[in-house]
């Protein structure tokens, strides 16, 4: 069987399961924050370091971060293959969406962890 190695599941099914599941933790995030946001008019700095020092809140967000790396790489992937048939371009264009969310990443990482 041949692999695309481009793919960030095993096949187009495990990639269509993790955009879902992705998205829906990405939703669960987006819902807490802003319900949280409303329960508490007001937030200055302390607010959001008390927030985010809650090791449960750290493991949210890593999740909610990674999830996001997976739902834009498999995102791009499926719009560069079907409009970009250059694969050069195609190439040059992914990594740079590759290098961005990576850099997303890691950014989120070593902010939240100097919580």
């Amino acid at each position: 069987m041949v692999k695309i190695a481009s793919t960030f599941g095993r096949s187009g099914t495990h990639d269509f399961v993790l955009v879902r599941a992705s998205a829906l933790v990405m939703l669960a995030y987006t819902i807490f924050l802003v319900a949280w946001l409303v329960s508490n008019p007001g937030v200055g700095y302390s607010e959001w370091v008390t927030l985010f020092s809650h090791l449960g809140m750290k493991i949210f967000t890593l999740l909610t971060l990674t999830g996001l790396l997976i739902h834009g790489w498999i995102g791009i992937w499926q719009v560069l293959t079907d409009y970009v048939k250059h694969s050069l371009l195609r190439g040059i264009i992914q990594l740079i969406f590759v290098i961005a969310l990576l850099a997303y990443w890691f950014t989120g990482l070593f902010v939240l962890w100097g919580v």
